[in-house]
């Protein structure tokens, strides 16, 4: 056990031969230091064609999450940089100093065509490094500037920090945020993503973000079936409460490294419970922890699946919320900033 890690070990690289275990005396289990390591991309905006996912183009101005959760599909994406998909993906965040240039750059080609970005497909970009390196509020400020739309994921009350950015985006209807909410208790929430913003925080944020006019909403993220699942309706109730006004589901998927250290975290912080959610996943997911075909992948099968959909949709009925966010808006893009006429 970590004090505020989702993982407590590295497991093996997927594409690596030979992997270094150290013995619990070696190591001391003392508490890893997070390292912050220069990122050279080229280019800042990821494509992807899914048809799972509702945005084709996104930004990560950091790559690994210093949230931690434990859960999170993004964890596999770091054993393509030689790191594992445990501890290293929270203690080794890589970092794009040069993101904002390179957005700029994009925005200013010719042939770039004015679409959503989202902030961000793969890590949060309000995880605490945001804190001082701030590339993510950078990153806003060029959306600002060319007045290009944009999509906000977030576990972390930090994006009301941009408040003055997101106030004048929503004027041009180019943003909208999503606070993610996994569980609205506070222990569970403290060991499952442990360097995440607590729930009543996140509310907190979504309070203030929609009462400045920025459109807001909660994305009710993963639902781990057997655990928060039952939770579906309290949060959309809070969330409604708050000053939500539309709301996302997705039930948890466990891809590659990431099954694994689910099944550990389960045994170390709730093995009464384990094999209840481990089978309900399964249920889920066609059998298998991990279900990665289009079409299911976001959404399950099965009666569990087909409970979790029943039930959120319900609560948004109920509370007023609505199922998708606000359509955001290309019209009021433009190439670049107008020169300022000489006053003399």
């Amino acid at each position: 056990m970590m004090k505020g890690r989702g993982s407590a070990s590295n497991p093996p690289n997927r594409f690596e031969k030979t992997h270094r275990f150290i013995e619990e005396e070696e190591s001391g289990m003392t508490l890893p230091v997070t390292q912050f390591l220069q990122d050279c991309s080229r280019s800042i905006i990821a494509y992807n064609n899914s048809p799972d996912v509702g945005f084709e183009a996104s930004i990560n101005p950091y790559r690994g999450c210093e949230h931690g959760c434990v859960y999170c599909y993004a964890r596999p994406t770091h054993e393509y940089l030689g790191y594992s998909a445990g501890l290293d993906f929270e203690t080794k965040i890589m970092v794009k100093e040069d993101a904002p240039l390179l957005l700029r750059k994009e925005l200013q080609r010719p042939a770039w065509k004015p679409q959503v970005l989202a902030m961000s497909g793969v890590t949060d970009p309000y995880q605490p490094v945001e804190g001082k390196r701030r590339l993510t509020r950078q990153c806003l400020e060029v959306l600002l500037e060319f007045r290009n739309p944009v999509v906000i994921i977030t576990k972390n009350r930090r994006v009301v920090r941009d408040l003055d950015l997101l106030s004048e985006l929503a004027a041009f209807q180019s943003v909208a945020v999503f606070l993610s909410i996994t569980t609205l208790n506070g222990n569970l929430c403290a060991v499952l993503e442990p360097r995440t913003s607590p729930p009543d925080r996140k509310l907190e944020a979504v309070s203030i973000l929609a009462k400045a006019g920025v459109p807001t909403g909660v994305l009710v993220a993963p639902v781990i079936p057997g655990l928060t699942d039952h939770e579906i309706p309290n949060i959309l109730r809070s969330a409604a409460a708050a000053g939500a006004a539309f709301a996302g589901v997705v039930p948890l998927r466990l891809p590659y490294a990431v099954a694994p250290l689910f099944e550990t975290w389960l045994e170390r912080y709730l093995p009464d419970q384990k094999e209840k959610v481990l089978n309900r996943i399964r249920s889920v997911r066609g059998g298998k922890l991990n279900d990665p075909r289009f079409g299911s992948r976001m959404e399950g099968e099965g009666i569990f699946s087909d409970q979790i959909k029943s039930l959120f949709n319900l609560a948004c009925r109920k509370y007023g919320i609505a199922g998708r966010p606000p359509l955001l808006s290309t019209a009021h893009f433009r190439s670049s900033q107008p020169v300022q006429e000489h006053l003399f």
